[in-house]
C-alpha cells in the first residue's frame, strides 16, 4: 500500500510538470515527464495520448504513428483519429489520412478541417470546396481567415488546372494571401493584366503586414514575398517578355527560398524559356527540380510538365536513350497524352528515321481516335519534309473533322497547285462546297423557305471560280459564278467575271448578259481629290493654292524671274588646256589600261647603283676615298641630334660596335647578295 501511495505521489508530481512544460511550450521536457508516467503505467490512455501529442508538436511524425499502431487496443481510432490521420497527411500518406478519417465514428472540427487539406493534395477540388464552404458556414472562432484563403485558394485551382470559371465567393481580400490567390484565379482565365495588378497589390500588403513585426529583416519580407514574384515573372513569361521574366526568375533562385516547390517550378520556366538554346544553363537548372519533396509540393499537372521538359532537354543534349527512356514512362502513365509519342517521333526524325517517326504516330493515330487529327497534321508535316507532297494531301484529306475548313482548303489547294495536280485541287474545292450544301440542309430542318448560303459557303465558290479561270478551266468556272451571280444579282464584279468568261466560250451569251451592267451615268464615282491626296498613303500631294495679296503677288513673280535667269554653271578647264589640241579621249582610263602604255623602262638607273645598303643611292661623297673612318665627324644636321639622341637611348650599349668594325662589312655583303636575288 506505501509503494502504491508512492507511485500515486510521483505520478502526481509527474502530471503537474506535465501541464506546466505544455502551456510553456515545451514538449521536449514534457515528454521526457510522459515516459517516466508510462514506466509506471505502461496503458494509461492518457499518458500515450499526451506521448503522442509531444511526438507530433517535435515533429517526429513517424515515431508518433509508430505509438498509435503499437497500442492499438488502448488507443481505439475514437481516441486517436485526428493525430493519426494528421501523422499520415504529414508523411504524404494522403490516401491513408483519407481512410483514417473517413472511418472515425465521430466529424469532429478538427478532423473536418484536416479532411479539407487531405482532399486539396488529392485535387478532389469540388469536395474541397463543398467541404470548406461548410466550414466557413458552421464554425465561428479567430481561424475564419485562414478558411477563407484555403477557399480562395481551392478556387484558383480550379481555374488552373480544370480551366473551370470561379465563382465571385465575396471575399473581401484584406490580406496578400487571398491577392495571391486571386491572382492565380485570374491567369487559369488568362486575365493577365488584371492578375499582375492583383500580384502588385498582394506585395504592397506583405510589405505592409510584415513591416510591422520589428522582429522581421528585410531579407525575410524578400524570402516572403519570392512566390508573389515568381508569379508575376510567369505573366511576364506569358506575355512575351522573356528578357523581364529570365531576370526576375534569376533574381529569385539568388535568394536561396526553402520552399523546393518553388525553385522546381521556377527552374522549370527557365528550361522552356531556353528551349534548344543555352543547354548547359538548362542541365543545371533542371536539377532544382530533382530535390526532395517536390513530388509532395506541386500538381499531377505540374509534375507531368517538368518530366516532358526533361524528355525534352535529353533530345536538345542529343541523350537519345534518356529521352526515350523519359518518354516512354510519360506514356505509360498517360496513354492517351500526345506529347510523349510527339517527342519519340522527334527523336527518331534527329536520327534520319523519318519512316518510323511516321509509323509511331499511325499507330498511335489508330488506338486514340480522338487525338488523331493532331497526330495526322504532324505526320503530314514529317511527308512535306521528306517531299512527299501527294502522300501529305492523303494524310490531310483523310482528317474527316478538318477537311471542308477553310484553312485545310487552301492549304490542299497550295500542294495540289505546286505538284500541278490541277484536278485534284478542284476535287477539294468540290467537296467542300459539297459539305457546306448538306450542312445548309440539315440546319433548315426540310423547310422550303429560301435560306441565303454561308458566307463561308459563298467565299469557297468565289475561290473555286477564281481558280479554274486561272488555270483555264472556263466552263466550269461559269457554273460557279452564275451560282454566286443568283445569289446576289447587284454583285456587278461577279457579273463582270462571268461575262469575262462567256467571252472567252460563248460571245454572243457575254453580250447578252452585259446588257445587265449598270450605265455609266450610275457608274460615276464622287471622289473627294483634295481628301484623296492628303490621305496616308498619297506619295503625292499638291501644294493648296492660298489667295496671294499684292506684295506677296510681287515676291512671287520676283522669286520665278530669279529662278528663270538662273543658268547652269560651266566646268573648270585645265590650266594647261589647249583649244586648239584634241583631248585624249581615254584620259579618263588608267594609265595601265590606255593603249599607248608601253610599261616601265628597265635598267635606266643601272649605273647609278653602287655600294650601300639596298634601295639608296650612291653619292659622290660616298665614293670619295678620303672619306674614312679614321676622319673626323662633320657637325651634325639641325635637327638629326635628337634622333640620334633617341636612337641611342634604345639601343642597349651592348649592342653597338664601332664604326668601320669587320662586322659591318659583313653585313653590307650579305645586303649586297640578298640585293641581287631581288633583282639588282
Amino acid at each position: 500500500k506505501m509503494a502504491a501511495a508512492a507511485g500515486a505521489a510521483a505520478a502526481a508530481g509527474l502530471w503537474s510538470e506535465v501541464n506546466r512544460c505544455g502551456q510553456n511550450g515545451d514538449f521536449a521536457r514534457a515528454l521526457k515527464s510522459v515516459n517516466k508516467i508510462l514506466q509506471i503505467n505502461k496503458d494509461d490512455v492518457t499518458a500515450l495520448q499526451c506521448k503522442v501529442v509531444c511526438l507530433i508538436q517535435n515533429g517526429n511524425f513517424k515515431e508518433a504513428l509508430g505509438v498509435i499502431n503499437t497500442h492499438t487496443k488502448v488507443l481505439t481510432s475514437d481516441v486517436v483519429a485526428f493525430e493519426k490521420a494528421y501523422c499520415e497527411y504529414r508523411l504524404n500518406r494522403i490516401e491513408s489520412a483519407l481512410k483514417t478519417i473517413q472511418s472515425a465514428s465521430q466529424q469532429t472540427d478538427k478532423l473536418k478541417e484536416l479532411y479539407g487539406q487531405v482532399l486539396y493534395r488529392l485535387e478532389r477540388y469540388d469536395d474541397c470546396l463543398a467541404a470548406y464552404r461548410d466550414l466557413i458556414r458552421n464554425s465561428q472562432d479567430e481561424y475564419e481567415e485562414e478558411r477563407k484563403t484555403n477557399l480562395s485558394a481551392v478556387v484558383a485551382a480550379q481555374s488552373t488546372w480544370e480551366k473551370v470559371v470561379p465563382e465571385d465567393l465575396g471575399l473581401r481580400e484584406a490580406t496578400y494571401e487571398l491577392c495571391y490567390n486571386s491572382a492565380c484565379a485570374l491567369i487559369g482565365q488568362g486575365k493577365l493584366n488584371e492578375a499582375m495588378k492583383k500580384l502588385q497589390k498582394a506585395e504592397e500588403l506583405c510589405r505592409q503586414s510584415l513591416s510591422e513585426d520589428s522582429d522581421v529583416t528585410e531579407e525575410d519580407i524578400e524570402a516572403e514575398l519570392a512566390i508573389i514574384h515568381g508569379q508575376m515573372a510567369y505573366i511576364m513569361q506569358l506575355q512575351g517578355r522573356t528578357e523581364d521574366a529570365l531576370q526576375l526568375y534569376n533574381q529569385i533562385i539568388k535568394l536561396k527560398p526553402t520552399d523546393v516547390g518553388l525553385l522546381a517550378v521556377i527552374a522549370n520556366n527557365i528550361i522552356t524559356i531556353n528551349k534548344d538554346q543555352n543547354v548547359f544553363d538548362s542541365k543545371k537548372k533542371v536539377k532544382l527540380t530533382n530535390a526532395e519533396g517536390v513530388e509532395h509540393k506541386l500538381s499531377k499537372k505540374q509534375l507531368q510538365a517538368i518530366e516532358f521538359n526533361k524528355a525534352l532537354l535529353a533530345m536538345y543534349t542529343n541523350q537519345a536513350d534518356q529521352c526515350r527512356k523519359l518518354s516512354a514512362s510519360l506514356q505509360s502513365q498517360s496513354p492517351e497524352h500526345l506529347l510523349p509519342v510527339l517527342i519519340q517521333a522527334a527523336q527518331l526524325c534527329r536520327e534520319k528515321q523519318h519512316a518510323k517517326a511516321v509509323g509511331l504516330l499511325q499507330d498511335f493515330a489508330d488506338q486514340h481516335p480522338a487525338n488523331a487529327a493532331e497526330i495526322k497534321l504532324t505526320m503530314a508535316q514529317l511527308k512535306i519534309a521528306q517531299g512527299s507532297v501527294t502522300k501529305a494531301c492523303m494524310i490531310l484529306r483523310s482528317i474527316e473533322e478538318l477537311q471542308h475548313k477553310p484553312g485545310m482548303v487552301s492549304a490542299l489547294v497550295t500542294m495540289y497547285s505546286h505538284e500541278e495536280d490541277i484536278d485534284s485541287a478542284i476535287e477539294v474545292f468540290t467537296q467542300a462546297i459539297q459539305w457546306y450544301q448538306q450542312y445548309q440542309a440539315r440546319t433548315n430542318h426540310g423547310c422550303c423557305v429560301f435560306q441565303p448560303k454561308s458566307p463561308v459557303h459563298l467565299s469557297l465558290i468565289r475561290e473555286a471560280a477564281n481558280f479554274k479561270l486561272k488555270h483555264g478551266r472556263k466552263k466550269e468556272a461559269i457554273s460557279d459564278l452564275e451560282e454566286l451571280w443568283k445569289q446576289n444579282p447587284k454583285d456587278v464584279h461577279t457579273l463582270a467575271q462571268l461575262i469575262s468568261a462567256y467571252s472567252l466560250v460563248d460571245p454572243e451569251k457575254a453580250k447578252v448578259l452585259s446588257k445587265h451592267l449598270p450605265s455609266s451615268d450610275t457608274l460615276s464615282l464622287k471622289v473627294d481629290v483634295d481628301a484623296l491626296e492628303n490621305s496616308h498613303g498619297a506619295t503625292y500631294v499638291r501644294k493648296k493654292a492660298g489667295k496671294l495679296t499684292g506684295d506677296n503677288q510681287q515676291k512671287e513673280q520676283g522669286q520665278g524671274e530669279v529662278k528663270k535667269k538662273k543658268k547652269k554653271k560651266k566646268g573648270k578647264l585645265p590650266k594647261n588646256y589647249d583649244p586648239k589640241v584634241t583631248p585624249d579621249p581615254e584620259r579618263w582610263l588608267p594609265m595601265r589600261e590606255r593603249s599607248y602604255y608601253r610599261g616601265r623602262k628597265k635598267g635606266k638607273k643601272k649605273d647609278q647603283v653602287g655600294k650601300g645598303t639596298q634601295g639608296s643611292t650612291t653619292t659622290g661623297s660616298e665614293l670619295d676615298a678620303s672619306r674614312t673612318a679614321s676622319s673626323p665627324p662633320t657637325s651634325p644636321r639641325p635637327g638629326s641630334g635628337a634622333a640620334v639622341s633617341a636612337a641611342s637611348n634604345v639601343i642597349p650599349p651592348r649592342h653597338q660596335k664601332p664604326a668601320g668594325a669587320p662586322a659591318t662589312k659583313k653585313k653590307q655583303q650579305q645586303k649586297k647578295k640578298k640585293g641581287a636575288k631581288g633583282g639588282w
